[in-house]
């Protein structure tokens, strides 16, 4: 799986915590360099004493922020893979949901996996390379409880499509993942208290056949697959879920 090139072969976003960091140690694992970005600087101070790991503060959703990282003198050659991992989450009715919550879940969901990819576009033209977006299963099957999540998860997997479609042609594959229910931080991020990310969790694990909650490596199994070894597949969305997304 590794490149092994003299600087990093490609980008994790959302990479101090959850899913963009299991990508990161499973990366570094394999021999590949990476360039990690995340908005919280303090997260990415678990890179600081790996050679093979180059961090960056980055808001997805503020265009200079993205411009400057994508501008770092690290980087020697073309990357050759983009993960989109940042994102937002938010779990509410229809009646309580605000207006700011709302543009804050595309903002950063649909916006800012734009912004990225638009500043990279360049890079992945030149090296063939691949985008793996991180949408949702709730993307794929409805939900009572966060509509406007899942909606902002559901656009992600379409602009994969799409983008896929526009970007063939210059040999630049885009592909997502769609995780099930994963314990990580983006809940508490989203306000959740303890005792309400479990009783969200316990519930979602009713509604899954294998009856268990996902691991952050299972999807990163599956992002760096198509981020990397797969050089066939495009516009695919892949349900990482343990079969929630089936009915």
């Amino acid at each position: 799986m590794a490149f092994r090139p003299s600087s990093p072969a490609g980008i994790v976003t959302g990479a101090g915590s959850g899913i963009g960091q299991a990508c990161v140690r499973m990366l570094v694992a394999s021999g590949t360099p990476v360039l990690a970005w995340d908005r919280d600087s303090d997260s990415l101070q678990q890179y600081a004493s790996d050679p093979m790991v180059t961090t960056a503060r980055v808001d997805v959703t503020d265009v200079e922020s993205i411009r400057t990282a994508a501008a770092s003198p690290e980087r020697r050659e073309p990357i050759r893979f983009l993960i989109n991992c940042a994102g937002a989450f938010l779990v509410g009715p229809l009646a309580s949901v605000t207006p700011s919550q709302v543009r804050m879940l595309f903002d950063v969901n649909v916006v800012g996996t734009t912004l990225v990819t638009q500043a990279l576009l360049g890079e992945l033209r030149q090296s063939k390379g691949a985008v793996v977006n991180v949408a949702s299963s709730v993307a794929l099957k409805a939900t009572a409880s966060n509509a406007h999540y899942a909606a902002s998860k559901a656009a992600v997997a379409h602009l994969t499509r799409c983008w896929a479609m526009e970007l063939g042609p210059d040999g630049v594959r885009v592909n997502c993942v769609a995780p099930g229910p994963t314990a990580t931080a983006i809940y508490a991020a989203a306000g959740m208290s303890e005792a309400e990310q479990e009783t969200l969790l316990t519930q979602r694990t009713a509604s899954i056949p294998l009856r268990r909650i996902g691991r952050v490596e299972d999807s990163a199994t599956w992002i760096l697959r198509l981020a990397v070894d797969d050089l066939w597949t495009t516009g695919a969305v892949v349900p990482v879920d343990g079969g929630m997304s089936l009915g």
